[in-house]
């Protein structure tokens, strides 16, 4: 193995380390705070999911590298969906994120939600949709990862309708009919869950085969980019595209699967300061000048340049 290769690995096996550090950290101090070993146990596996995952895209062949995001995607989104949702009975739809806050509940969607989807946001971006969302978990499996068209234009006001609707709902709900102790009734939450996401699932699944687009339910109907993109804008962690080595091949913008017009912002001399970039790195491995790079920085101005059918 030659000296490069060596320190790559190392680099690679740091960073992975760091990840779940970081996360063991947070669930060392809930742990200490509520005087609850379940924190401990569940920052702790998250953290080795995401860090399993990370260390396998970065080790793995440019070929194979989406494998790592899978398995991070695979472990985490079971577990979420899975273990606490189903097991655990808690709701980890929007709707129940804002049942258990209106009730004051420290449970787990606010945490999720609040760590995972709002002020994760300010480190990772929307990483989340790429990394651990358990509705592309799926999508992710389907031919079109690559869409052969652009976005359809307005579509995407969709989400904050879909995200309007879903406060309402529940605010019509706490106040008028007053479900003050949705938090406790432990079955209407596991209904909601289950058919809340079989829904969610069938118009993914529709959207992906209609549009020939895997991603299509997180461009124009998914609620959740609205309480993530304001944050992801200021996200220290983003693509670059070093301008020394991109030839604009636009290889990089043909495979992103958000759309994005990339080399817009290299010629701005920016990162990718999109809101809709969901940190997936398919342009870092597609690039065959290895120009692109996920860098570490404070910058947040820009616009969301995307790529439309015409």
């Amino acid at each position: 193995m030659s000296v490069q290769k060596q320190q790559t690995k190392r680099q690679v096996i740091t960073e992975g380390l760091v990840t779940f550090s970081f996360f063991l950290t947070i669930g060392i101090v809930l742990w200490q705070l509520k005087s609850e070993s379940f924190f401990l146990f569940n920052f702790g596996y998250i953290g080795f999911a995401a860090a399993t995952g990370e260390m396998l895209f970065g080790l793995l062949p440019r070929s194979k590298k989406h494998i790592g995001r899978k398995v991070s995607q695979l472990l985490i989104g079971v577990y979420m969906l899975g273990v606490l949702g189903f097991l655990g009975h808690e709701n980890m739809q929007l709707e129940g994120f804002f049942f258990y806050l209106l009730a004051g509940t420290f449970s787990g969607p606010v945490l999720h939600y609040l760590i995972a989807k709002v002020g994760g946001t300010f480190l990772f971006g929307r990483g989340w949709c790429s990394w651990a969302c358990w509705t592309t978990m799926v999508l992710d499996f389907f031919p079109w990862n690559r869409p052969a068209h652009g976005r359809l234009r307005k579509w995407g006001a969709m989400r904050y309708l879909h995200f309007f609707l879903s406060l309402m709902l529940v605010l019509v709900l706490w106040f008028l009919y007053d479900l003050k102790d949705f938090d406790r009734q432990h079955t209407l939450a596991l209904r909601w869950l289950l058919w809340g996401n079989l829904l969610y699932f069938a118009i993914a699944i529709l959207l992906a085969i209609l549009l020939k687009d895997n991603r299509a339910f997180c461009k124009y109907v998914c609620p959740i980019p609205v309480l993530m993109k304001w944050g992801a804008r200021f996200s220290v962690w983003k693509i670059e595209i070093d301008k020394q080595k991109c030839t604009q091949c636009r290889r990089c913008e043909s495979n992103c699967p958000m759309n994005i017009q990339l080399l817009t912002y290299l010629q701005q001399n920016q990162r990718i300061l999109s809101s809709e970039c969901i940190a997936c790195q398919t342009c870092v491995h597609t690039c065959p000048e290895q120009a692109i790079a996920y860098t570490r920085k404070f910058d947040w101005r820009g616009n969301d340049y995307l790529c439309f059918r015409t």
